[in-house]
């Protein structure tokens, strides 16, 4: 036993320390890589990081130089749009420059590996304002440009800032219902086979059917719009994060909760001590698949029948043919629920943190 105990620290020792040297060998790989580029080829490099500037430029050449087809109110708010961005990306590249000539490339090799991005997003504007502004092939009103659209977001920003609050209420009381009663379920039939017995049949049997088959249901059922809503945004998520609890406690291998039992855990013990810790790198991806379901479930239960949020917003402009402002609104809807994504994951990576060597 003990001669046991002996081996298997022996080899965690090794595995701990051949990671450490994988990691080094990592870090030291792109470095070796810099090392045996030619002039040109570093030159070569220089010249992708400056492409987002060369593509600002060219996207303010032909957004100044070439006649409108259409009336371009307040034209200067495009540029600052566009200006801002690569300011803090230029700011970011002097910087990256002066640490490269220190020794530190991490800043520049991320500059690096981004260029390419920022190059096809200022490409993609330029090109999208030639079809719209310049041109009309893409017919207006129905496709505005993008200062078309930042005029109608900074008139009407009242409007959307009510709107995008409503929105976020909703979706965090639904979201937060969902979790809370999602966890409960999850770790009631992951952890009992009997509970899971009579569950999760009914996991399976409502997880699966799409929120927008709940609506007339929910018309009746409900007092109001607001709690039908609640209750649209909250199945959703409580599916998906029933489903990884209970995948990830029954992923457990059951010595644990033996060796917990010889040492006196009982109960709730078992539950809190044991279960729900192994268990947390599936719940928090369960989380963050409900969070999709969720955006999802806010869609579908503003456009029926309450009375703000974005979804209602949309549903308000396009029926008035305010295009300008449904795609306003479209895009607040994008840059929320990708800042509501980014918040999760920043939880995930630092409640995990653990699986990566302590990184932060």
């Amino acid at each position: 036993m003990k001669g046991s105990l002996i081996d298997r620290n022996r080899k965690g020792i090794l595995m701990e320390d051949a990671k450490s040297r994988a990691k080094i060998t990592r870090e030291q790989l792109m470095e070796l890589e810099q090392k045996e580029k030619t002039p040109a080829q570093l030159a070569r490099d220089m010249l992708v990081t400056l492409l987002p500037l060369i593509a600002f430029i060219a996207s303010q050449l032909e957004y100044w130089l070439v006649p409108n087809k259409y009336r371009n109110a307040n034209p200067e708010r495009y540029t600052i749009l566009l200006l801002i961005p690569i300011a803090i990306y230029m700011i970011r590249w002097v910087i990256s420059r002066v640490r490269y000539r220190g020794g530190d490339k991490k800043l520049y090799w991320r500059i690096l590996h981004m260029a390419p991005l920022w190059t096809a997003v200022y490409v993609f504007l330029t090109a999208f304002d030639w079809l719209t502004l310049k041109t009309g092939k893409l017919m207006y009103p129905f496709i505005p440009w993008v200062n078309d659209i930042l005029n109608a977001a900074i008139t009407d920003w009242r409007m959307l800032l009510k709107s995008t609050l409503f929105s976020l209420r909703l979706l965090l009381l639904g979201y937060f219902w969902g979790v809370a009663v999602g966890l409960v379920t999850g770790i009631a039939c992951g952890y009992s086979e009997k509970i899971r017995y009579w569950i999760n049949p009914i996991v399976k049997l409502l997880g699966p059917i799409p929120v927008a088959t709940w609506l007339p249901l929910i018309m009746l059922l409900f007092p109001s719009p607001f709690s039908g809503s609640i209750f649209i945004i909250a199945l959703g998520t409580w599916f998906a994060v029933t489903m990884a609890t209970i995948t990830g406690i029954s992923n457990i291998d059951r010595s644990y909760f033996d060796a917990a039992r010889i040492l006196g855990a009982k109960g709730s013990q078992l539950i809190f001590r044991v279960a729900i810790p192994h268990a947390v790198p599936n719940i928090l991806q369960g989380m963050t698949q409900g969070m999709s379901s969720a955006c999802i479930g806010l869609m579908v239960a503003e456009m029926m029948g309450v009375e703000a949020g974005l979804g209602w917003y949309i549903t308000w402009a396009k029926a008035w043919a305010m295009f300008n402002r449904m795609f306003a609104a479209i895009v607040v809807i994008c840059i929320i629920f990708n800042a509501v994504a980014k918040a999760l994951e920043l939880i995930k990576r630092r409640a995990l943190r653990w699986q990566n060597g302590g990184s932060k």
